[in-house]
């Protein structure tokens, strides 16, 4: 407490200044106007001094004088006897007679009057982390099981009681992640939760009897609401619910078995370090027990469990990235030597050897640090280096966040800030702090480095190579020598550099030993890069690593056949990076990533130009692993939900921006692939579909958000004509032409349809009720918004809309009832050629399967062929004339020429259109591979013609893959595959003259 005097810290007085103007009385004063008995606080000085560094607490004194009164004789050691949990926010007899508002209200105010007492001792230095903790945690607690008691009993008379199969009560089961299980919740922290119950049923002796899932889901929405709404009193806790299985995609509460199933079979590893500090706050002891049975073989291995240190790698990897594309490297929490690596040097050591030491096997990392160095997992004095750091690094926390009550890990960069954020951990400037927050930070991540490094990275340069290394930074200093402290002019056409002699026989010397095609012009290249205003305002160090690079990449040129290409190619990648030299310092650690840069750029311009346009995106050339190892389905939707789960879930800009970032590094390692042919063509648009797919379905689940928190959820008529809301969306995204036949290539846009099946004479139960068709019809605005918007990070897709019923002149979203009347009645024969190649791609399982009823029902008409024939051939020829661009003799249109892409696939379209309602294998499925070998299995095709189009379409596709990657368009030489060409020409040809 004395830093925090005047006496004892000068900076206080000047910080008092700056709050208020010199008319006007210290926060103090005010309080005493509100308040008289202030007068005679003990303790004024120190009363002033929170007063002044927390404008929360200065701000709910100002609304609850009368709490003040409280601090006078308050103490750590009294804190601990009224904790939360003795002092209830609410008693039981009062609690069931209060409404569901002033419930609401009363959980804000004990939060509040909790936050203001902690906030002032831990100011004054009269609480250690320890017992500051504890007692958040332990208010959270009693918070939501506030709630649930109150909501327990308001469900209770609507639908009776949950009882299992031998009537017994079935209690909601909430499940407490992160610092939360651990019991140490930091000041403004969001509370993770996962919501559960032990066994499924009906409810019982209500007025109306509804499923577990549903009564549980229902106390659980209403539980988020109780503490995460903001009301003119503010709000209880942030709650986070995407921890649980699935994430937002995922059902809100599951039954105990679902939960196991899912752990077991599913559970990744992030999950498992996710796990570690769960614990049951809400629920009975049997279900307590219950979870830990499932909880802990998950989480600890028998066996010593080595993959926790490469998943570890990976995790950490990962958040790296986040914190270096955001430039959030002041954050203490996930920055380099941050919190974040303190739990994980403790976590991984509990998953390495927990599942032979029960010791590890505990929530507290309070608990597991000292018996980590007494099991002599870590030397003592290493556990004392993460402990100092540790509480530092909580308590810098801490007063970030006691400011104004915000989430938040960044250390300021205005000056007044960072001498409040000094003050208030006992500093008398803020040069201080900084020093020992940085000492702090790089012996927590010396100690990180220590526990992940890889045994195997790539060895040292040879000695070869760092003479070249040597030599070239030498010869570049000199070549950059007469450019130093030149000056530029602002007029654009001319600098005084631009006059400087540039030494080109030192450019000349240091590239002698490539094989260049064009060494003059090379010469000349890296001569104008050399002087441009780029590089000629580079800071000192900015240049050094520059000829540092440039040392490295040349030298890595020494054995290619054409590196002048790959020059040219590689200058606007230097270019796009020099003012962010981190990427040179990543490059230049990571040979095997130049080694990647070199392969990739020389065989495709689109793999350089998208570094060029995006240079986060040579992260991904760090690891050849990751790089030509493309996810499958499964892996993109779980590497996704982690980077989302990392973003606050109400940031909708760094939601979007991720989402952009994540479809950018994973069709680079597509590529990769394809370049290197580890992937064939299929497995390509198959990698390329499935990421449209995950990316789309996690839009949804945005769009769903954001307007359920606008609007409430739609609802609907139950038997009993009784309001029930819709807990999830009724609605399919349908995807049709390459999306819904599995074919999307690296530029392919998306056509959608949106269908629903909501009650339409149904409104949403938010504050700003709008009816159901509304509801979806924004829905589907929202989802296009998300998906085609351009942000700093680009755009998504883009999306036609076109192929919905009655085209752009129809309802952008359409109940299902409404499409399957267009379709038989009055849709052309075009669009049931489009609806072959349409699935479902995202949304409500029930309805795709409705859909899919309805496609097949539309496809298997029995039409007459000779009228199907013409309407095929009309179109084919109407295309042809106005898309086909290789109308030369020397050229041909890969997709539109006589004999291309569309010409098989409108023949696949009619044998399906002709013959479904006989063969219905035919209309399974919506590629037309498939298609063509269920025509071959019906008798409809011979498999000498199916090969023929089969080999074909891989190859026109494959091509297409080629140019697009070498950025040319899809018209080639004539003769380059002419043979197929004609093949499927004559093939055209002969089902245009044969009779139907």
């Amino acid at each position: 407490m004395p830093s925090l005097l005047p006496q004892n810290n000068p900076s206080l007085n000047s910080f008092y200044q700056t709050l208020t103007l010199p008319s006007q009385e210290s926060r103090l004063a005010q309080l005493i106007e509100l308040r008289p008995e202030l007068s005679s606080f003990p303790q004024k000085e120190a009363l002033e001094a929170v007063l002044s560094l927390s404008d929360y607490v200065f701000q709910q004194a100002g609304r609850f004088p009368e709490w003040v009164d409280g601090w006078a004789n308050l103490d750590a050691e009294s804190l601990l006897q009224v904790s939360p949990k003795q002092e209830p926010p609410i008693l039981d007899d009062t609690l069931y007679t209060l409404d569901e508002k002033s419930l609401m209200s009363q959980l804000r105010l004990f939060r509040h009057q909790w936050m203001c007492r902690l906030i002032y001792l831990d100011l004054l230095q009269q609480i250690d982390l320890k017992d500051l903790t504890k007692i958040l945690s332990e208010l959270a607690d009693v918070c939501v099981q506030t709630s649930l008691r109150w909501l327990k009993n308001h469900y209770q008379n609507l639908y009776g009681d949950a009882l299992d199969s031998e009537g017994e009560l079935v209690s909601m089961i909430v499940i407490g992640m992160g610092k939360l299980g651990g019991g140490e919740l930091n000041l403004s922290s969001d509370i993770d939760l996962i919501f559960a119950f032990r066994e499924h049923g009906e409810t019982q002796n209500g007025k109306k009897s509804i499923s577990h899932q549903e009564y549980f889901t229902k106390i659980g929405q209403k539980l988020i609401q109780h503490l995460d709404q903001i009301t003119l009193d503010g709000f209880v806790f942030r709650v986070d619910m995407r921890l649980r299985p699935y994430g937002q995609s995922g059902a809100l509460v599951l039954n105990l078995d679902s939960l196991e199933n899912y752990y077991q079979d599913q559970g990744r590893d992030w999950e498992r370090y996710a796990m570690i500090k769960s614990r049951v706050m809400a629920g009975d002891e049997a279900d307590a027990l219950a979870f830990e049975q499932l909880r802990r073989p998950f989480v600890y291995r028998k066996y010593l469990d080595f993959s926790a240190i490469t998943a570890l790698r990976d995790l950490k990897k990962m958040i790296a990235k986040e914190v270096q594309r955001k430039g959030i490297e002041h954050n203490i929490k996930l920055g380099q030597g941050g919190i974040r690596e303190i739990e994980f040097i403790v976590q991984a050591l509990q998953i390495l050897h927990g599942g032979r030491d029960t010791g590890l096997q505990t929530q507290s990392l309070y608990q597991v640090l000292p018996y980590l160095a007494k099991q002599g997992y870590l030397e003592s004095e290493q556990v004392d280096v993460l402990w100092s750091a540790y509480q530092l690094l909580r308590r810098t926390e801490h007063a970030l966040q006691a400011v104004k009550d915000e989430q938040t890990q960044l250390l300021p960069e205005d000056a007044e800030q960072r001498l409040r954020i000094a003050i208030m951990l006992g500093y008398t400037e803020w040069a201080a702090l900084h020093q020992a927050l940085s000492l702090a930070r790089t012996k927590v991540h010396e100690a990180f480095v220590d526990l992940i490094e890889d045994d195997n990275q790539d060895a040292s340069e040879t000695s070869d190579r760092d003479a070249w290394r040597l030599l070239f930074r030498s010869g570049l200093s000199q070549t950059l020598a007469p450019l130093k402290n030149t000056e530029f002019k602002t007029d654009k056409t001319s600098s005084s550099a631009a006059s400087q002699p540039l030494n080109q026989e030192h450019v000349v010397d240091l590239i002698a030993e490539v094989d260049w095609d064009d060494q003059t012009k090379v010469v000349a290249q890296i001569s104008r890069f050399l002087t441009s205003k780029a590089v000629a305002f580079m800071q000192p160090i900015g240049q050094e690593r520059l000829a540092t690079f440039f040392a490295d990449f040349t030298y890595a040129l020494k054995d290619e056949a054409h590196p002048d290409v790959i020059l040219e190619r590689v200058f606007p990648i230097l270019e796009a990076i020099l003012r962010r030299t981190s990427y040179l310092v990543l490059l230049i650690e990571n040979p095997t990533a130049i080694s990647h840069l070199i392969r990739l750029s020389r065989d495709s311009a689109w793999f350089s130009e998208s570094i060029s346009n995006s240079p986060m995106l040579l992260d991904e050339l760090l690891d050849g692993n990751t790089l030509f190892s493309p996810p499958d389905k499964a892996m993109m939707e779980d590497e996704l939900r982690q980077i989302l789960l990392r973003l606050p879930e109400d940031d909708e800009e760094a939601h979007m921006d991720a989402l952009r970032r994540f479809r950018r590094s994973i069709i680079l390692r597509i590529a990769a692939c394809d370049i290197t042919e580890v992937l064939p063509l299929m497995k390509v648009s198959d990698h390329l579909t499935w990421l449209a797919e995950v990316i789309v379905e996690q839009v949804l689940q945005k769009a769903w958000y954001y307007l359920i928190h606008r609007h409430g959820y739609p609802t609907y008529k139950n038997d009993q004509a009784k309001v029930e809301a819709v807990l999830s969306p009724e609605l399919v995204v349908v995807g049709y032409g390459k999306s819904g036949g599995l074919e999307l290539g690296y530029d392919s846009d998306l056509d959608l349809v949106f269908i629903h099946n909501s009650d339409r004479s149904a409104y949403t139960n938010g504050d700003r009720s709008i009816d159901n068709l509304t509801f979806y019809t924004r829905l589907g605005q929202r989802i296009i918004h998300m998906l085609t918007s351009f942000t700093s990070c680009g755009r998504l897709y883009e999306v036609d809309m076109r192929l919905r019923p009655s085209g752009n002149s129809g309802l952008l979203v359409t109940s299902l009832e409404a499409f399957n009347d267009y379709q038989n009645k009055e849709a052309w024969i075009w669009e049931h050629q489009a609806l072959t190649r349409a699935r479902v791609v995202s949304g409500n399982q029930a309805l795709a399967l409705k859909f899919e009823q309805s496609r097949q029902q539309i496809l298997a008409k029995e039409r007459d062929q000779s009228v199907l024939k013409g309407e095929v051939i009309k179109m084919r020829e109407k295309m042809r004339k106005h898309l086909d661009t290789g109308k030369t003799n020397t050229s041909f249109d890969l997709k539109q020429g006589a004999g291309g892409i569309i010409d098989i696939e409108f023949m696949v379209q009619f044998m399906v259109l002709a013959w479904s309602h006989r063969y219905p294998e035919l209309m399974r499925y919506s590629d037309n591979i498939r298609q063509i070998e269920a025509s071959v299995a019906a008798g409809i095709l011979t498999a000498d013609d199916a090969n023929v189009m089969t080999e074909a379409y891989k190859l026109y596709r494959a091509q297409t893959h080629r140019l697009t990657l070498q950025k040319q368009t899809r018209v080639i030489p004539k003769e380059q595959l002419q043979a197929n060409q004609e093949e499927v020409n004559n093939l055209w040809q002969a089902f245009v003259l044969k009779e139907s």
